[in-house]
This record gives structure tokens, sequence and C-alpha cells, in this order.
């Protein structure tokens, strides 16, 4: 059994935590404030995120990011992209292990993309380092209605590896080895949702909306 450990109690990290657990992997899911752990492991629910959802027996918590990554094969990075240099400076990260990011965007400052951010905060070599993106909407994910994903890495083994770890019944990845492309598309979406969110809220219709798409 695959052990993963999930360094962000968001509704994105908490939803991939219950896909590895189906998928068959052993999770640790780290929260930020003990209080957060203490109630996922005494409920197997999130009290802030998604908290209707319960979790699979195979996801444990702890806010103690030492004990959370502590053997850990498969290290999935679930926090905001303009905080992932700080928390990597303040976590070491388990040698060896395949390091995920699940952010989607860009760094301010230097305009790098998160899997730079991690092999240069890190030094975690560039064929150890996966991420994932797609159509993630964690509350469809975590109701375990069906959904794909693209799990990219500029090495395809590695690609492959944490496709076997989060293919679960209700979730299919599929691998590519255009991490630069993937990422782009990630980041991007986002500044197009906005948008689209913008003219839908100025009342334009579908031709302009489609136009900004």
């Amino acid at each position: 059994m695959t052990r993963v450990t999930v360094m962000g109690a968001g509704a994105w990290g908490t939803a991939f935590s219950l896909v590895l657990a189906d998928a068959g992997c052993q999770v640790t899911l780290w929260a930020r404030r003990a209080e957060v752990a203490a109630g996922i492991s005494a409920t197997s629910r999130n009290p802030d995120y998604l908290s209707d959802i319960e979790l699979p027996a195979a996801v444990g918590s702890t806010a103690d990011p030492v004990q959370a990554l502590d053997g850990a094969e498969i290290v999935v990075l679930a926090v905001p992209s303009q905080r992932l240099r700080e928390s990597l400076s303040r976590w070491r990260l388990p040698e060896g292990a395949l390091v995920v990011s699940l952010a989607k965007g860009i760094e301010l400052g230097t305009d790098l993309r998160m899997s730079q951010v991690i092999t240069e905060a890190a030094g975690v070599p560039a064929e150890r380092v996966a991420i994932v993106t797609g159509p993630n909407l964690a509350r469809e994910i975590a109701e375990r209605q069906p959904a794909a994903a693209v799990v990219a890495a500029a090495d395809q083994e590695t690609a492959r590896r944490l496709q076997a770890a989060c293919h679960s019944p209700t979730f299919r990845p599929y691998t590519n080895t255009d991490v630069l492309g993937c990422e782009l598309a990630g980041a991007t979406k986002n500044v197009i949702a906005l948008a689209v969110g913008m003219g839908t809220g100025l009342g334009y219709g579908a031709n302009a909306i489609a136009s900004v798409i």
C-alpha cells in the first residue's frame, strides 16, 4: 500500500485525499490548525471544508508536518500557489519521494510555474515532480461524481506512478509529459473563468461569453 501525505487540508486537498484512499493508498492529511486535524481524526470529516463528506478510514490526519512527512512515498502539495515557496522552506521532504503539486498558478515576482518552484525551493529533481490539473471541482470529486484529470511529469514513469496512485472507480487520471503546457493551461483557465464570470455578471449573452473563452 502506497503511503501518501497530502500537505494542506483545504477543499481540494481533502477531496484528493479521498481519491487517493479510494485508489488504495494509505493517506495522511496534514492540516495547518490542530483543531482541524483533531476533527478529521475523531470524526473522519473535515470540520472546515466539505464537512458533510465522510472520509475513508485510510485517511488519517495530523498538524505536525514532521510526523506527516515521515515515510511518505508520495507528497502532495495542496497549498495556495503564492504560499508554496514559503511552505517548502519550513518542510523537509522525504528523500526519493514523488512530489506532486495541486496548485494552479504562476508565482508572482518570478513567473515560475509550481513545478519549477518545487525544484528550486525544495531541491527536488525535475524527474520526481508531477502536477495534477484539469476540471477539478473539489465538491463533485468528493461526492464521487465521475471526473477526469491530467497528471503530468517530465518523466513518463513518474506520471504513470502518480496515475496508479490516484486512479479510483470515479476519478480517471490521464498521463502527459507536457508539464509546461499543462501548468500554463491550468493557470490560464482561472483567468478565463474570472473573465467569464464578470461577463455573465454584466449581463452579456452567449456570443460575448464564447468570445472571451
